[in-house]
C-alpha cells in the first residue's frame, strides 16, 4: 500500500475512527499492529513471515543479550542474531548480485559455470526494517539502553506502518517509550500531521511525478549519445525526483504517525543547502546516516585512532552504504565518490584552523551559498551513478554532459527543459533560506487565511494530478 492512493487514503480514515474510540490502549495498539500487517500485505502477503521471524527472534534475542553475563555467549548470540538478519538481507537482496558476480569471476579464471538464474523477489523495505532490528540486539550487546518488557510493543516499535517500508529509520529508545502509555493526537498534532501529509503527497504526486520523473526517465533511458543541455536537465530532474520523492515519503511518514499521537524522527533537513558533504550527510537521510555513523564508522575507528584510520572508516562507511541501496556496483561507485568528496574535505578542513572552518561551514550569506551550489553540483554528478543501470550509460551520460561527446541530437521537448529549469532553482533557494528552520515552524507562524490559502493550493494541485499510483523510490531499498 502507498500513501498516494486512494485506498490508502481509506485505510487511514478507518485508523484514524479505531483508534480515537473508547478503547483500551491495549486494545489499541492491537489495532495498530494489525493494520501495519495489512498495510504490508498489501505488497506480498508472505513477506509478513519475514517480518514475524525477524521480530520474535530479536526480541528474545535482545532480551538474552542484555542479561547474560559470560562474553562467550553473549558475543555468540550477537553473531546469531547478526547472521539471522543480514541473512535474510543478503539472500533476498543480494542473492542474484553475489551469484552473477561469482559466475563472472568463475568463467573469467576458466570455469565454464552456467548455473540457472534464480528468481528472488525482493521484500518492500526489508533494507529499513532490518536495520531497525539490528540496532536494538546491538545496543542490548552494548546494553545502551533496557530491553523491551513488552512483546507488542517490540512488535508494533518493528511494524509500524508509517516508518515500515521506507523509514525514517528508528531506534528503540525514539519510539517504545511512545508505545508504553496511551497516546492520542491533540488538535494541534493533527492539524500539523494532516499539514505534512499534505506537503508529503504534494512532493511526490505533483513535483516528483507529474513534473520531474518524466524527464529524468526519458535521459536516462535512452541509449544514445545526448547534448549537453539535455544531458544535464535529465540529472536535474532526477536530483529533484529523487528528494522530492524520498523526502516526500518521510514527509507522510511523519505526518501520519503525528495524526495518531506519535513522534517520528526527522529525516531530511534541506539537503541541497549542503555547505560541503558532511553537512550533507547531515541533512540527507538523516537517520539512515546516523545509523551508518554509529553502528559502523565509529566501530571501525571513527576520527578516535588517527587520520589514516578515520580516512579508512569514512570510506568503507560510504562504500557499505552506497551498496545498501542497491545490489548493483554502482550504487558502490556512488558511496565510493561521497567517500572521495569526504576525504577531500576533511583533508582541507585538516589545514585550516578549526574556527575558520566552522565559519565557512555555517556562513549563510552569499560566499556560503557559492560553497552550497558547488556541493549540490558535485551531488548532481553522483547522482549520474546512482540513477544508471550500467557503467556504460554512466560513462555515456558524463561525457554528455561534459562535451566529450558532442554528436547527440535533442531529445528532451522545450516545456520538459522550462519545468526542470524552474523547479531545480527553486527548490535550491527555498532550501538557503529554509536551511535553519523547519515547515511546521514557518507554518505556525502564517495567519489562518494566509495558510489556509496555501494548503488549498496543495489540495487543489493533489487533485489536479490525480493519484499517482507510482511507488515511492526507496521501496525498492
Amino acid at each position: 500500500m502507498v500513501f498516494n492512493s486512494y485506498t490508502f487514503i481509506a485505510f487511514f480514515l478507518i485508523m484514524l475512527i479505531l483508534h480515537n474510540l473508547p478503547f483500551s490502549w491495549r486494545t489499541k495498539k492491537i489495532n495498530l499492529l494489525l493494520a501495519s500487517y495489512i498495510f504490508y500485505a498489501a505488497w506480498n502477503p508472505p513477506f509478513i513471515l519475514l517480518l514475524w521471524l525477524s521480530t520474535i527472534i530479536d526480541f528474545y534475542v535482545g532480551k538474552a543479550l542484555y542479561t547474560q553475563e559470560n562474553p562467550f555467549k553473549k558475543k555468540l548470540l550477537l553473531v546469531l542474531s547478526l547472521m539471522g538478519n543480514l541473512g535474510m538481507l543478503c539472500f533476498f537482496k543480494y542473492g542474484t548480485f553475489l551469484l552473477e558476480n561469482f559466475v563472472t569471476l568463475s568463467n573469467a579464471i576458466g570455469f565454464d559455470f552456467h548455473p540457472a538464474s534464480p528468481s528472488i523477489i525482493l521484500p518492500a523495505g526489508i533494507s529499513f526494517y532490518t536495520f531497525t532490528t539490528l540496532c536494538y540486539t546491538i545496543d542490548m550487546y552494548k546494553k545502551e539502553s533496557e530491553p523491551v518488557k513488552s512483546k507488542l510493543d517490540f512488535s508494533l516499535f518493528v511494524t509500524f506502518f508509517p516508518h515500515l517500508v521506507a523509514g525514517p529509520i528508528v531506534r528503540p529508545p525514539q519510539l517504545v517509550p511512545q508505545f508504553e502509555t496511551p497516546r492520542s493526537a491533540s488538535r494541534k498534532q493533527m492539524m500539523d500531521g494532516l499539514l505534512l501529509l499534505s506537503l508529503g503527497l504534494f512532493m511526490k504526486v505533483v513535483l516528483a511525478d507529474s513534473m520531474l520523473s518524466g524527464t529524468a526517465d526519458t535521459v536516462f533511458d535512452s541509449a544514445a549519445i545526448l547534448p549537453a543541455l539535455d544531458a544535464w536537465i535529465g540529472v536535474f530532474a532526477f536530483s529533484g525526483q529523487i528528494f522530492l520523492d524520498f523526502a516526500g515519503y518521510s514527509t507522510c511518514a511523519i505526518g501520519v504517525a503525528l495524526c495518531l499521537g506519535f513522534v517520528l524522527p526527522q529525516n531530511f533537513n534541506y539537503p541541497y543547502a549542503a555547505i560541503g558533504f558532511s553537512d550533507f550527510w547531515k541533512r540527507w537521510h538523516i537517520t539512515l546516516s546516523s545509523w551508518l555513523r554509529d553502528y559502523l564508522y565509529i566501530p571501525l575507528g571513527g576520527s578516535r585512532k588517527g587520520q589514516l584510520r578515520t580516512y579508512f572508516a569514512l570510506m568503507v562507511t560510504m562504500l557499505l552504504g552506497g551498496l545498501w541501496h542497491g545490489a548493483n556496483w554502482t550504487f558502490v561507485v556512488w558511496g565510493g565518490l561521497h567517500g572521495l568528496y569526504l576525504w577531500a574535505e576533511k583533508f582541507i578542513r585538516d589545514r585550516r584552523s578549526p574556527k575558520a572552518y566552522e565559519v565557512a561551514m555555517h556562513n549563510n550569506h552569499w560566499s556560503g551559498f557559492f560553497y552550497a551550489l558547488l556541493t549540490f553540483m558535485l551531488v548532481n554528478i553522483t547522482w549520474v551513478f546512482f540513477r544508471s543501470h550500467t557503467f556504460g550509460r554512466s560513462w555515456q551520460m558524463l561525457e554528455s554532459m561534459f562535451g566529450i561527446a558532442t554528436d547527440g541530437k535533442p531529445l528532451l521537448t522545450t516545456l520538459a527543459i522550462i519545468k526542470v529549469a524552474v523547479i531545480i532553482p527553486f527548490i535550491v533557494l527555498l532550501h538557503w533560506f529554509m536551511r535553519n528552520t523547519k515547515v511546521l515552524e514557518v507554518a505556525h507562524k502564517l495567519s489562518w487565511w494566509s495558510l489556509g490559502i496555501v494548503w488549498s493550493a496543495l489540495i487543489l494541485l493533489l487533485i489536479w494530478a490525480q493519484e499517482s499510483g507510482s511507488s515511492f523510490i526507496y521501496f525498492q531499498f
